[in-house]
């Protein structure tokens, strides 16, 4: 997947988090204090028993990896060339979290790829970007082989979420891009409960 436009209230590009681009992904994703305690979007990626997760350079180093790998770790967003956004959206079995989760359940045996996080930097937000992320990130796994893509979105009933807990986005952001609840879960976000929601992408 190359650029991609996204008309809207904010003209967005989204380009796949490759690793000349890992500058701009710190740029979302790392604090401003080199060893600030950080997640760098691995929460759910890594184990939190694995030692590269118990230091903030570490983590950056894996991120770094990860934008190297044949396939990079998800997409940015951009608004005339600076990024404003970001959305992890890998194969299911890439995220160690989900493949041992005891309250996001395993629908069926389908090589599925997953949306896990939205970050929007601020001065951005409630502009079309998260919206535009997802777009990309469902043409970015076509692009990659996808047939079915899955997300864990808060069931918030259109209550607005904290900044905190909105990464998972929500279950109206899914449902305007095409996808359908598939499954309740038992996990939750910011005491709201989240559901398990599938497109098809082939």
């Amino acid at each position: 997947m190359g650029t991609t436009a996204y008309p809207g209230p904010v003209p967005v590009e989204i380009r796949p988090a490759v690793a000349e681009l890992f500058d701009d992904l710190a740029t979302v994703l790392g604090p401003k204090d080199p060893e600030a305690a950080a997640c760098w979007c691995l929460s759910y990626r890594m184990s939190s028993g694995d030692l590269r997760m118990k230091q903030a350079a570490s983590r950056a180093s894996v991120m770094r990896e990860l934008c190297a790998a044949p396939v990079p770790p998800g997409v940015l967003a951009y608004r005339h060339d600076e990024v404003v956004g970001w959305c992890s959206v890998n194969p299911r079995s890439s995220y160690h979290r989900l493949v041992h989760s005891r309250v996001i359940p395993k629908v069926d045996d389908q090589p599925v790829w997953s949306v896990v996080c939205f970050v929007v930097r601020p001065g951005y937000r409630r502009q079309g970007v998260a919206a535009a992320l997802l777009d990309g990130a469902i043409a970015f796994a076509r692009d990659e082989g996808a047939t079915v893509i899955e997300a864990y979105p808060a069931d918030n009933n259109g209550k607005r979420l904290s900044g905190a807990f909105a990464y998972t986005g929500t279950v109206s952001l899914f449902a305007a891009a095409g996808f359908v609840v598939a499954s309740e879960t038992k996990s939750k976000t910011g005491g709201v409960p989240r559901v398990l929601m599938r497109r098809s992408v082939a």
